[in-house]
């Protein structure tokens, strides 16, 4: 019996010593010198309310790292709605030496249309013909024409042959580029003879003149890499495309195949394309700004450079709302990161805490987008008016939450950059 108690109060020692070992450490602590130089920035420029933060410096500096990586061997054309900005698609523009913008929407094809008229414009997903109707029906003219600078996106048959009664009925001479799939299996056309039904379709239309391929192909990066299956999707992705793009120079026979738009790839898989395949330009948006759905092993020479900066409301010891306080105690009790509450002006982004450091979500209080609480330890050393910095995951819709952009580079607040309005 001696023997059975020694060995039972060992086992329970061994299991307390064990539960103490898996009890979260304190993961806390106050801003580090890169997000409290941005916080009193944002102070000194009076600013008390959510905003959407852009690092110009480290914007730049990826801007400049994506052109090194492409090294003049393809053309680059970024993505409008990953970058709803005027003054920040000037700005790539100008860094990244391109005048070609992907459209998603008809908001912004006749926004760009009309306020920057020398841009090339390339449709990123296919629109019902009524939308491209409604372009010409209230396209005011001007600089930009879009028999030369636009390029609608079609993905079946049925869908160009919209595109050509509209072009029949109104005497609008349309370009077109047709989406094909290569891999994704979102859309776009997968056989061979729909493929030679659409190029004959549109050599024996006068009003049509063909603009070329688009292959999206973020797919490449989220296959599991397991022996083989990536680097073989990305085998098959590139064959497929040069097998469409040789069939298409075949049956419409170009007088210049590099004047042709062959569009591939997208933020996460441009650096897949070196030139050697049948693309000849790529897609680049998010990666200028990298949001954290784009930290990925091809990226990793990226920097993050947009945040969401918002005050703290409210400091305090967290509590669970009345008939959850033993609940909240347990919580609280075992876990030191969640002692601690921060209620902060809005909430419930598309975005992460990340600084000060060990904050997060309460999983126990819920979600708010009036006044979220952030949990920590209290190490944080925030008070009401400080700012808590989170990282969007996304760079499209977040972006335009805040109604503006603020712009920061060297300690300073310098632009406040308007956003184009969310649309889908």
């Amino acid at each position: 019996m001696a023997n059975r108690r020694r060995f039972l109060l060992a086992a329970g020692a061994v299991a307390v010593g064990g539960a103490v070992a898996l009890r979260p450490g304190d993961h806390g602590g106050p801003h580090g010198p890169y997000f409290a130089g941005l916080s009193a920035a944002l102070a000194r420029a009076g600013i008390g309310v959510p905003v959407m933060v852009i690092d110009r410096a480290r914007m730049r500096a990826n801007a400049a790292r994506v052109v090194h990586n492409i090294n003049g061997k393809l053309a680059l054309r970024l993505v409008a709605k990953s970058l709803p900005s005027l003054p920040l698609l000037d700005e790539l523009m100008q860094l990244t030496h391109t005048r070609r913008l992907m459209v998603f929407n008809l908001p912004y094809l006749q926004l760009l249309a009309e306020q920057r008229p020398d841009t090339d414009l390339l449709l990123g997903k296919p629109m019902p013909a009524r939308a491209a109707h409604t372009f010409y029906a209230e396209f005011k003219g001007g600089e930009f024409d879009p028999a030369r600078q636009l390029q609608w996106l079609v993905d079946t048959p049925e869908r160009l042959a919209e595109y050509r009664e509209l072009a029949r009925a109104q005497r609008h001479p349309l370009r077109v580029n047709i989406e094909i799939d290569v891999g994704l299996h979102r859309g776009g056309v997968r056989d061979d003879h729909v493929l030679v039904d659409m190029l004959n379709m549109i050599a024996a239309e006068p009003l049509f003149a063909f603009g070329g391929l688009m292959g999206y192909d973020p797919h490449l990066v989220k296959i599991p890499d397991l022996p083989g299956a990536r680097a073989g999707a990305e085998r098959d992705a590139k064959a497929i495309y040069a097998r469409f793009r040789d069939m298409a120079l075949r049956t419409l026979k170009p007088t210049s195949a590099e004047a042709l738009c062959f569009n591939a790839a997208g933020s996460p898989t441009y650096r897949m394309h070196d030139g050697s395949g049948a693309a000849n330009e790529v897609s680049v948006g998010s990666a200028m700004v990298k949001p954290s759905d784009f930290d990925t092993p091809l990226l990793d020479d990226l920097q993050p450079a947009s945040f969401i900066a918002t005050p703290v409301l409210k400091s305090g010891s967290f509590l669970l709302p009345d008939g959850a306080e033993a609940i909240g105690r347990v919580a609280t009790a075992w876990d030191v990161n969640q002692r601690h509450g921060y209620f902060i002006y809005g909430g419930y982004w598309l975005a992460d805490p990340v600084s000060p450091p060990g904050l997060s979500a309460s999983g126990l209080y819920g979600n708010s987008s009036n006044q979220q609480v952030l949990v920590g330890s209290g190490t944080q050393g925030l008070k009401p008016n400080d700012f808590i910095f989170l990282r969007p995951r996304q760079s499209e819709a977040v972006l335009q939450q805040f109604g503006e952009l603020v712009v920061v580079e060297e300690g300073n607040t310098l632009h406040r950059w308007p956003v184009m309005p969310a649309m889908p």
